[in-house]
């Protein structure tokens, strides 16, 4: 599973925990730009964008920001967001904020 691309390891770690996923979703934010996202996963009432960042660098609050906004203009909540790993500082705005960060190791561990 570590030569998975993290895509890849998304995709199965969402299915196997029973959300619908819709790939490469676009839609206008209210601020009428358009927003992009890797994924949406829905299971049940929950809607969740997911941006996902196969960097070999470490994940910054800018991105976490970043995300913060996009899901709230285009009307979602609690996003999700992917990566190897995560600042300090990504990971309090993370937590204050109901942002949802997923490490590869996460993922793996999980599925095994």
């Amino acid at each position: 599973m570590e030569s998975l691309s993290l895509f890849d390891l998304a995709l199965r770690y969402f299915k196997s925990k029973g959300y619908r996923l819709e790939g490469e979703v676009c839609c206008e934010g209210y601020s009428g730009s358009s927003r992009k996202f890797d994924l949406v996963v829905s299971k049940g009432n929950e809607k969740h964008p997911v941006w996902i960042k196969d960097w070999k660098r470490t994940v910054g609050v800018n991105i976490v920001i970043n995300i913060d906004r996009a899901s709230d203009d285009a009307g979602y909540s609690n996003p999700i967001l992917i990566a190897e790993k995560f600042s300090d500082h990504a990971k309090a705005y993370a937590n204050r904020r109901g942002i949802r960060l997923i490490t590869r190791s996460e993922m793996i561990r999980s599925l095994i």
